[in-house]
């Protein structure tokens, strides 16, 4: 099989893959806001007797500030929680199950079974992009007119990153 047909098919197969990237990716550039999320009631029982910082870690909301905290009841931004039962309740914003799937694309660890699939997706994809430089002479117009396109993506990402 050469380049060009293994190129061709694994493009293809790496199409529908890219798109579904593309669009959790696009979702993660909003991961600080509360775009595409949805609010969600939760009603848990923690550890009794915590302070905010640690009430904050166990429900896992950044900076929980209380506003009110009457040593029973401590109340905040999201609900409330009851120091002596444990019990807390309270809404917060989370992307839709499908959607918080999705993005878990990106976030994969090599705790995570997903980060195998990322590999191969990278290697797959900088296999793309080597096996483009293969498919046309090194003497033809087309090839050069490539190789000035490559600088330039290169040159682009170089700017971003130290702009």
């Amino acid at each position: 099989m050469t380049f060009r047909v293994l190129h061709r098919y694994l493009g293809y197969f790496l199409a529908g893959i890219m798109m579904v990237y593309a669009l959790s990716g696009i979702t993660l550039i909003f991961r600080k806001t509360d775009s595409f999320k949805v609010s969600v009631h939760k009603e848990i029982t923690v550890e009794p007797g915590l302070d905010a910082p640690a009430l904050g870690e166990a429900l896992r909301i950044r900076n929980l500030l209380p506003t009110d905290n009457d040593g029973t009841v401590m109340v905040f931004e999201q609900g409330s929680y009851n120091t002596v039962t444990g019990e807390a309740d309270y809404t917060v914003k989370e992307l839709p199950y499908w959607l918080d799937k999705l993005t878990h694309l990106h976030k994969a660890t090599t705790e995570d079974p997903l980060y195998y699939f990322n590999i191969f997706f990278g290697l797959a994809l900088l296999f793309l992009a080597i096996s483009s430089f293969f498919m046309f002479a090194k003497s033809s117009f087309i090839f050069k007119k490539g190789l000035w396109f490559t600088l330039g993506g290169i040159i682009l990402v170089l700017i971003m990153l130290y702009v």
